[in-house]
């Protein structure tokens, strides 16, 4: 598969994982919210709401993280793949991966001290967490091969 298939394959997939996500969600969010506070219905969409049909808050909550941990590890490897497209093979592979770690550590201990010093270092959690599991890491790549291709070019 070629620079630009691979690119297109990996844009596509990661904005179909994207949608998904986001479905997915937000329906569980409604769902979480709907069990926690014993509500008289749900706004979670029907279609998920007989997927999690008398689950308790600890099972989707289980849910939840298996969920966000899947995202993140598909969009990892969506970038490892796109890397080694769009650079020199294995290249950043190591970069990648630890890049990942690192940001979803750093997520985890804004997490701790939301809890224990600071509340609002919660929603700076959150956000590191999202920008995982969503492209965003992938458009940084393809910005960076850009950056790289120009100051080649730029060389010459």
């Amino acid at each position: 598969m070629g620079k630009r298939s691979t690119l297109v394959a990996c844009l596509l997939l990661a904005l179909v994982l994207g949608g998904l996500r986001e479905f997915l969600f937000v329906n569980l969010n409604y769902q979480l919210d709907h069990v926690a506070r014993r509500t008289e219905f749900s706004f979670a969409h029907s279609i998920f709401q007989r997927w999690t049909n008398d689950w308790s808050l600890g099972d989707l909550t289980v849910l939840k993280w298996t969920m966000a941990c899947a995202f993140t590890a598909s969009m990892c490897f969506l970038c490892v793949w796109l890397a080694r497209a769009l650079f020199a093979p294995r290249r950043f592979d190591k970069w990648i991966l630890l890049a990942y770690g690192a940001i979803g550590l750093f997520a985890f201990l804004l997490h701790l001290g939301a809890r224990w010093f600071a509340p609002p270092l919660e929603v700076v959690s959150v956000k590191l967490l999202h920008a995982l599991q969503y492209p965003v890491v992938l458009i940084f790549l393809w910005a960076a091969s850009n950056l790289e291709r120009r100051r080649t070019v730029g060389s010459l």
